[in-house]
C-alpha cells in the first residue's frame, strides 16, 4: 500500500477527546483510528447516496448497489434493515435482468 496524501484538519476538542478515548480502549494509534473511521464515514455516506437515488427512483437495486460499492445482496439487506420502501416496477425489473445478464 502506497502512503497516500497527507491532510491536515482541525477538530473541535469534544471530538479530540473521543478519538483519544477510542484509541486507548482499542489501543490504536490516533492516525489508524482516523483512517478506519473515515473509511466507514466513507461506506455510510455511499449507503446514503445509493438509498437516496433508489427512493427518488433515480437508480434500480442493482444500480444503487454498485453506487454503494456493495452487492445486490447486501444492497437488499441495508434497504431491509434501514426499512427502506420497495420501489420496484417492470422498469426496474428489466434493467436489473439486463444487468444480471452482462
Amino acid at each position: 500500500m502506497g502512503m497516500g496524501e497527507v491532510i491536515s484538519l482541525r477538530l473541535p476538542a469534544k471530538t479530540f477527546e473521543e478519538l483519544e478515548k477510542i484509541a486507548r480502549e482499542e489501543a490504536k494509534d490516533k492516525s489508524g483510528l482516523m483512517r478506519e473511521l473515515l473509511a466507514l464515514g466513507i461506506k455510510e455516506k455511499k449507503l446514503e447516496k445509493a438509498i437516496q437515488l433508489y427512493k427518488e427512483g433515480k437508480a434500480t437495486l442493482w444500480k444503487a448497489a454498485r453506487v454503494a460499492g456493495v452487492s445486490l445482496w447486501q444492497m437488499i439487506e441495508v434497504m431491509r434493515e434501514r426499512r427502506v420502501e420497495a420501489q420496484y416496477g417492470l422498469r426496474e425489473l428489466e434493467e436489473d435482468l439486463k444487468a444480471l445478464k452482462g
